[in-house]
């Protein structure tokens, strides 16, 4: 099933730009842009969604004054090009704050928090049948769909992270403390500067070290007590 989206946004060339990276995702369904608040409101009155693109200088209904119209709010990630507005919508339990003009990658990190978020909020058995995934940039115009439970380990290299899974090896353009933020803390765990794991491919535990697929990764100084309290006491 397709996360339902809406698009409000006094400008026309913000809502196409919006749309345009919404056509490289799929399990998205654009169902409806707005230029004004007040049209978004009555539509929502009818339909529901899963995630709102919202604008906050818009006239007549401002952004911040529509979200606390809503009783039920559906999940909403602000598109302004203010950032003065940033602790404001945060108090409204907005997901995410997206300054204009929006860079597709800082889009998808935004999205990605949106199937977090999906995910969580499952019933136990819609869990059981669903496979967390990100979508993550692996060049200038592929986006590589990748299932959570297939990362083995993701190495910090510079500006960049080297992810292994069971399918392969790949490079994306990120931080390993902002990628290890949009995963589980229950499934994930950072060992090292350089190192996050999957907690469930871990294969053996020696000393300071921690083996995977066959490989070692040393567990840093700093991260040894959070490691041992998560994973060697949880041992039998």
């Amino acid at each position: 099933m397709k996360i339902q989206c809406l698009v409000i946004d006094d400008e026309p060339l913000a809502i196409n730009v919006i749309k345009n990276y919404l056509q490289k995702i799929e399990d998205i369904e654009l169902v409806n842009t707005f230029n004004n608040a007040i049209d978004g409101l009555n539509f929502l009155k009818h339909h529901k969604v899963d995630v709102i693109f919202l604008d906050i200088g818009m006239p007549i209904l401002d952004g911040l004054s529509f979200i606390k119209s809503l009783k039920e709010p559906p999940l909403i990630i602000v598109t302004t090009a203010y950032t003065e507005y940033a602790v404001e919508t945060y108090a409204l339990d907005v997901l995410d704050y997206l300054v204009k003009p929006i860079e597709f990658p800082r889009f998808m990190n935004a999205l990605n928090k949106v199937y977090r978020r999906l995910n969580i909020n499952q019933s136990p058995t819609d869990i059981g049948h669903t496979r967390p995934y990100l979508f993550l940039k692996i060049d200038k115009k592929k986006m590589k769909k990748v299932f959570l439970d297939e990362i083995l380990v993701i190495e910090s290299q510079k500006d960049y992270l080297k992810i292994t899974t069971t399918n392969g090896r790949f490079m994306i353009h990120s931080t390993l403390s902002d990628f290890t933020d949009l995963l589980p803390a229950s499934d994930f765990i950072r060992i090292h500067r350089s190192f996050t794991i999957s907690i469930s491919k871990i294969d053996a535990v020696e000393g300071n070290s921690i083996e995977i697929d066959g490989m070692r990764y040393s567990i840093g100084r700093s991260y040894i007590d959070e490691v041992k309290a998560k994973i060697l006491n949880s041992s039998i």
